[in-house]
This record gives structure tokens, C-alpha cells and sequence, in this order.
């Protein structure tokens, strides 16, 4: 069996020269940093002794060198290694030893800052007690300053030492030893082993789970975009500005904020792959952007540039905010207007892309391709159909669309797709079925509620419309909107259910103001109807039973036979507000 690697040996200085210059392909400085100062203090004070600080772990990219990159700033040279594991270890090393800022989780650029006590050898976080002491080198970054003489620089530490106390002859030469045992570091060993360039991506993925203490985990989106930081640096610079914009919601420009979904970096790229190579599968799209040959596996410049240039084109559509804006209408038009009641993040990135290959590529009217996608995303979120395997159902539904030809059967592809799954069985047995749960975050359920925000529906013993009160969100104690058992779960204990996955039946589930559920309490459901009813003229409780799914009398039903009733009832209700979807 041929060898998967190569062991080769560095020390500091050599690899910090090569992430210079760029044959090292470290990701860009600014990309999120998530080690303490106390850890690159610790890692430094670990190399200081003597200690060993791991192996690193590089994939030989497959190209030739001095190839012109996109986005790389002032790197010389297209790296031959791209870093697999070993990325925090070398980010703190180049961050430190060149003075390089980092940028933290919360996006704020700063400079680690290790102070070094050369008296004793230790190494301490920068704070303002060690930048008044003349005890401390306040930055040991000015150690290997190119413009600062190392003998010059431990002189003028012992001449302001001595300004504060005296030193002994045996304390100036431990100084002297240990500011040059730091500078020293530059020749510090590192061990690395070198995949080969023609190892697939799921076994490169495979040997960093195994040699990796922490326990983590790579996916094909970190490797894509590990790529992009080394080959066009500012498209993942977009993707994280995008993701981070959406989270904020203190801005008071136009932004990709929102209160449907706060997308992760990753997240807009596999829509931009989704949409730019028409492909769900991540793993094919690294082996592509790398310009290899999935047929012959062999490797080329032209073609690593030619499809960065067909991502990038992508990209600045998924990204575009009127895009955006326009495809989250869609959404709201289906009823799901928070986070709160999505099941799978995966339906919406598919959902975008499916509504930006009907807009760019077969130019759907806006008004239409809006309703179509909000039937589309209720029809996705209804049935799960991303769920489980989410990037072969994907993968089936991009591959239909390769033999499309014109906006009518982009159209009546994904109508048909539709009609052939929502049947009248779909609602009369399936659905019924689907809705025997216990569990709280069911696609079911989370479409009942949107049909419920669709509708116009006001909350159970309420005058507020759900989709009012829904935007206070499902979460907290005192919630604008609640989650109640109408068979209180002590009062089922009383009466003999015992069963906790039979008391939590979302069919005994309703949408009520935090303080009706207060006041409901755990009593009996004959007593509490009789007073909550007394406030609602016969039409509005007529209403309220039907977006409630109530059936007449429910208070003395038997539980077993109210819990089947109201299943047959909610998905009349799901299919009412299906059918407003309708295109026609």
C-alpha cells in the first residue's frame, strides 16, 4: 500500500517565512480566532521549556508554484500546503511573532499581546500592571522586530531594571540568557506530516478526526472555505460579513437581518454552490475548486480559476440584499415569519436556491416566482422532504432541473413535484398520522402554526392576531405567545394518564396569550372553557374552533378519541391554508 504522507521537519522561523510568502497556505489572519490569550500564552511558555507542541498536519495542494491568486494581498506565491490541522497553534505563532491583529468571535480586531518576565523565564497575558513594570518585556513581539537589535533591546531592559532596584551579576546574565533563549525560538522544531495531493477530501476529513485530541470534526464546507481564505480570500470575507450583518439587528442600514434565519458563513456558501455548479454535495465542489479532473484527477491552474470565477458570480447573487429581501417575502407569504417555527435550516438555503435559479435563469416574473417559492417552502416544510438525507434529496431535485428548458416547466416541475406528494390521502391519512407526536419542534406542527399566522388566525381566547403575537417568540417564561395543554397535564394525572409522551401530544397543544395559560392553570377543561367563552359572540368562537381545530364539545371528550379528532382537524386546517398557496 502506498504511503499517505510524508513526514517533513521545520523550525519556527521557516514556517512563519512560508505563511509569509504565502507557500504555506495558513487562512487569512482576520479570520475568527478562537484560542484564549491564555492558551498562546501557554503555548508559548511550552516552547520556552523545551515541551513538545504537537505534530501539524498539511495537505499537499497539487499545483505548481507562482500562480497569481485572487484576493491574496501581498502573498508572493500559490501554496504548495494547505493546513489541515495545526491552524490556532500557527495563527498564534504568526499573529504574535509579526504583530499581527486577529479577529476575535464577536468580529473585533486586536493584537495578542504575551508579556515575558525574563528574570524568571514566565510568560503572562498583557495587561496594564505589566506595561507599567520595568520586571516584564511588555510584548515579546518586539523580540523578533526586524527593527530592534536584540542586544540593544536587552541592554536598555537592564538599564531601566536597575533604574528601579539593584541586580546581582547572577541576575543579569539569567536575563540576558533567557531573552535569547526566546529569540532562540525561531529554531524551535516542528514536526508536520504532508498528505499527498491525491488523497480524496473524505479521507483527509477521516485522518484529522482520528489524530485530532479534541475531538473535532472537518466537513466539505470548512475545507471550501479554508480554500477560499488561501485562493480568493475576499469572497469568504463576504460570506462572513454577510453571516455576521444578519445577526445584527442594532444597524440602521439595509441589511441581511432578519427574524427567519441568521445564517452561518457556510450556510450562504452551499447556496452559492447550490445555485452556481447546481450541486448539493460539498465534497465534489472542493475537488472542483482545487482544478481537479474528477475523471482523470488530475490538476490544473485554468481550471481552478475558471470555477472560483463561477462561484464568485454565484456568490454576489446569493448575497445580493435584494435577492435576499425578495426570497424571504416568500417565507413570510407562507406563514413562517421566525425562527422559531422552522424545523430545518436546510429548507430555507435549498429553498433560496431554487428562487434564484428561477429568477436569473429562466426569468420568472417576481410576483409569480415569489408565490411559487412560498408554496414550494411550505410544501418542503410540511412533508421534511430535506430531512434525513438532505443533500441526495437536493442532489434529485437539482438534477430534474438540468433537463429544464423554459419558466413553464420550471414552473410545472416544481408544481408537479408538489401535486404528486400532497394527495388526498396526504391529507386524509397521512398527515393525521404525521401529527401523533410528542415532539416539539415536528414540521407538522411548526406548518400548522404558519397556517395559523397565514390565515389571520387571532390566538386561542384571544383578540391578537398569531402573527402578532408570534414575532414575541415562542421561547421565554413570559412569552407574548404560549404553548398550552388544553387537557392540563395534572389534570390527565388525575385522571389517570400517566404516560408523559401521550400528555404531550401537540394534538393537546394550542397557541394561547402567556396569561390566559397563567390563568388556565391545571384545571379542568369543562371549567376554564365556560369562563374564557363568556368574552367571544358565537361567530368569533365559530372561528376560533376552526383555526383551533376544536372539535364541538372537545372539554368532555374522552382524551384517547379528542387527541384523533383534532389530528383529522388540524390537518384541515394545514390544507385550508395550503390551498391559498395555490398559483391559480
Amino acid at each position: 500500500m502506498s504511503q499517505l504522507f510524508k513526514q517533513v521537519d521545520y523550525n519556527l522561523i521557516t514556517l512563519i517565512q512560508n505563511i509569509d510568502v504565502g507557500i504555506i497556505g495558513l487562512p487569512d489572519i482576520q479570520r475568527e480566532f478562537v484560542w484564549t490569550d491564555a492558551k498562546v500564552r501557554d503555548l508559548f511558555d511550552s516552547m520556552f521549556k523545551g515541551y513538545p507542541v504537537g505534530y501539524l498536519l498539511f495537505w499537499a495542494n497539487g499545483h505548481q508554484d507562482n500562480v497569481a491568486l485572487i484576493g491574496t494581498g501581498q502573498r508572493q506565491t500559490s501554496p504548495n500546503l494547505l493546513i489541515v490541522d495545526g491552524q490556532q497553534r500557527l495563527t498564534s505563532l504568526f499573529a504574535v511573532m509579526k504583530g499581527k491583529e486577529i479577529m476575535r468571535k464577536n468580529f473585533v480586531k486586536e493584537k495578542i499581546i504575551i508579556s515575558f518576565k525574563p528574570l524568571d523565564g514566565t510568560f503572562v497575558v498583557a495587561d496594564a500592571s505589566t506595561e507599567r513594570s520595568n520586571e516584564y518585556i511588555y510584548n515579546v513581539t518586539d523580540i523578533w522586530s526586524s527593527e530592534i537589535n536584540i542586544f540593544s533591546l536587552s541592554r536598555n531592559f537592564i538599564l531601566k531594571l536597575k533604574e528601579k532596584r539593584g541586580l546581582t551579576e547572577e541576575e543579569i546574565r539569567t536575563i540576558q540568557d533567557n531573552i535569547n533563549k526566546l529569540k532562540n525560538l525561531e529554531a524551535y522544531p516542528f514536526s508536520t506530516l504532508e498528505l499527498n495531493p491525491d488523497i480524496s477530501e473524505e479521507a483527509v476529513a477521516d485522518i484529522f478526526v482520528k489524530i485530532n485530541s479534541q475531538g473535532q470534526t472537518l466537513n466539505m464546507a470548512d475545507f471550501i472555505l479554508t480554500l477560499m481564505s488561501v485562493f480568493w480570500d475576499e469572497g469568504r470575507m463576504e460570506l462572513e460579513t454577510f453571516s455576521r450583518e444578519a445577526k445584527d439587528s442594532s444597524g440602521t442600514e439595509v441589511s441581511p437581518f432578519n427574524y427567519v434565519i441568521q445564517p452561518d458563513p457556510d450556510d450562504m456558501l452551499k447556496c452559492a454552490v447550490g445555485y452556481g455548479f447546481r450541486r448539493a454535495r460539498m465534497n465534489y465542489i472542493y475537488s472542483i475548486l482545487r482544478g481537479k479532473d474528477l475523471e482523470t484527477g488530475e490538476f490544473s491552474e485554468d481550471r481552478r480559476d475558471q470555477q472560483f470565477q463561477k462561484l464568485k458570480e454565484a456568490q454576489a447573487k446569493v448575497l445580493d440584499l435584494t435577492n435576499w429581501h425578495e426570497f424571504l417575502k416568500s417565507l413570510s407569504i407562507a406563514g413562517f415569519i421566525r425562527d422559531d417555527i422552522l424545523s430545518s435550516k436546510n429548507n430555507v438555503l435549498y429553498a433560496y436556491v431554487l428562487f434564484l435559479i428561477g429568477r436569473y435563469d429562466f426569468n420568472i416574473d417576481l410576483n409569480l416566482l415569489k408565490r411559487l417559492i412560498a408554496r414550494w417552502f411550505f410544501f418542503i416544510s410540511l412533508t421534511g422532504r430535506y430531512t434525513g438525507s438532505p443533500e441526495t434529496a437536493m442532489e434529485k431535485d437539482l438534477a430534474k432541473l438540468r433537463e429544464i428548458q423554459n419558466p413553464e416547466e420550471f414552473v410545472n416541475l416544481l408544481t408537479d413535484t408538489i401535486d404528486s406528494s400532497i394527495t388526498d390521502d396526504y391529507w386524509e391519512v397521512t398527515l393525521p398520522n404525521g401529527l401523533s407526536t410528542s415532539s416539539p419542534r415536528s414540521p407538522q406542527l411548526f406548518a400548522y402554526y404558519a397556517s395559523l399566522v397565514m390565515l389571520g388566525a387571532k390566538g386561542l381566547f384571544s383578540k391578537i392576531e398569531v402573527r402578532d403575537l408570534i414575532q414575541g417568540g415562542l421561547r421565554s417564561k413570559k412569552s407574548a405567545l404560549e404553548r398550552h395543554h388544553l387537557f392540563p397535564k395534572a389534570y390527565l394525572l388525575r385522571q389517570g394518564v400517566e404516560s408523559q409522551t401521550t400528555r404531550n401530544q401537540i394534538a393537546n397543544y394550542a397557541l394561547v396569550e402567556w396569561s390566559d395559560n397563567i390563568d388556565i392553570s391545571d384545571k379542568d377543561p369543562r371549567e376554564y372553557i365556560k369562563k374564557a367563552l363568556k368574552h367571544f359572540t358565537n361567530k368569533e368562537k365559530a372561528d376560533m374552533y376552526f383555526w383551533h381545530a376544536l372539535p364541538e364539545g372537545w372539554e368532555k371528550m374522552e382524551y384517547d378519541n379528542f387527541l384523533i379528532e383534532r389530528r383529522k382537524l388540524i390537518a384541515e386546517v394545514i390544507k385550508v391554508a395550503f390551498e391559498k398557496l395555490s398559483l391559480n
